[in-house]
């Protein structure tokens, strides 16, 4: 089809690169392994032995798939102690399981919003959030990326039953941080509710519960923290936390969550031990950041130019999807699995690199001398 043709010749065309061996710092793809900077399993769970011995008991104990979903027989006992292990987790009342990050996005934003409400939007919140945004029969105002002053002016222009500011925690492509504590104060101000997606800040900030407790704020009924399983604990699925009543709402009317088929119950079995693992020791969170301070410090003294990342999500700004493309293939070829990320998932091309607690000093130096090499 044309489509295809036009993608391929603006070099937009994109393809799948399966791996043959388990997620880490090293992957193997097509019988030749290469460092891997580009893993969302920020502390390496995916592989840990009690993660994978978390999945292996639950399978053996209730099987392979959920067979229906929460609300019939899908759900098991387990189901219920991870979300009661999340609720404690992120200091709320209550949490709930949903599929995805995606899933959840776009039932619950849905859920908690209608015709009469109005949502407040960062222009760069993650793809989920917009899908949400425009399932909802609320009426949607953009603000732009982390300005507080916009967000001010839009929700006092604004009149609505109800106003709900949804923010990422962690923006995925850029790796900076919201400001969450002026927009929580603006929040309060307002009487709006606030709606964070810590997908890639659980586990990485605020010693692994988030950005409300990076930026040592206490959970509110009228905040709705979402994070996700499948990052930085090493698992799949992600969960909402927030007041009881938020959670039974979501129960009878989120419809991502009703008509989902249950998470399998060795996926469940994986995320308790994950969880387990970084409430009673931060190290490899500690790992994390060192690992990240190190590479962010020296891309930078290269002169490369890293956006304003906070976290260890380093994304490299390029000139042009030609260079781009060029750098992520010289990057291969020297065993370093780097991809270019390129338009529409965002306007400017870059290579995203994420650093994982599991890279050790040696892979770093191997990333950054390959980086010499590269003419621009």
């Amino acid at each position: 089809m044309k489509e295809l043709k036009t993608l391929k010749e603006k070099g937009l065309l994109r393809d799948i690169k399966d791996r043959e061996s388990s997620q880490g710092k090293a992957i193997i793809i097509k019988g030749r392994e290469y460092i891997n900077f580009a893993s969302n399993d920020y502390l390496g769970l995916s592989s840990h032995p009690k993660v994978i011995e978390g999945a292996k008991k639950a399978f053996e104990r209730f099987g392979g798939g959920g067979g229906a979903s929460r609300l019939l027989s899908g759900g098991t006992v387990l189901h219920e102690e991870l979300e009661s292990l999340i609720a404690d987790f992120k200091g709320t009342e209550k949490a709930l399981i949903f599929n995805s990050g995606y899933s959840l996005n776009t039932g619950v934003i849905p859920s908690i919003s209608n015709e009469s409400d109005a949502i407040f939007s960062d222009e760069l919140n993650h793809a989920s959030i917009i899908d949400g945004c425009k399932l909802s029969r609320a009426k949607k105002y953009i603000y732009r990326h982390k300005d507080t002053e916009h967000l001010k002016e839009l929700i006092k222009d604004v009149k609505a039953e109800k106003k709900i500011v949804i923010t990422d925690g962690v923006f995925s492509m850029d790796g900076d941080i919201a400001p969450i504590k002026d927009i929580c104060r603006l929040c309060k101000d307002e009487g709006a509710m606030l709606y964070i997606d810590d997908a890639h800040a659980t586990g990485v900030l605020g010693r692994g519960k988030g950005t409300l407790e990076h930026f040592g704020i206490k959970p509110e009924p009228w905040i709705i923290q979402m994070g996700t399983l499948s990052k930085a604990l090493g698992s799949f699925g992600a969960f909402v936390a927030g007041s009881c009543d938020l959670i039974e709402w979501l129960i009878n009317t989120s419809r991502s969550f009703i008509f989902s088929t249950s998470l399998p119950p060795s996926v469940i079995g994986a995320s308790i031990e994950a969880i387990k693992i970084i409430k009673k020791d931060i190290s490899l969170i500690d790992n994390l950041w060192a690992n990240r301070n190190k590479l962010a410090q020296a891309l930078n003294e290269s002169g490369f130019n890293t956006g304003k990342t906070e976290t260890p999500i380093i994304p490299m700004m390029m000139k042009d999807i030609e260079s781009t493309i060029k750098l992520s293939s010289e990057l291969m070829q020297k065993g370093i699995y780097a991809p270019s990320i390129r338009p529409p998932t965002v306007k400017t091309p870059r290579i995203r690199l994420t650093v994982t607690a599991s890279h050790t000093d040696e892979d770093i130096e191997i990333l950054l001398r390959a980086l010499k090499d590269f003419t621009f």
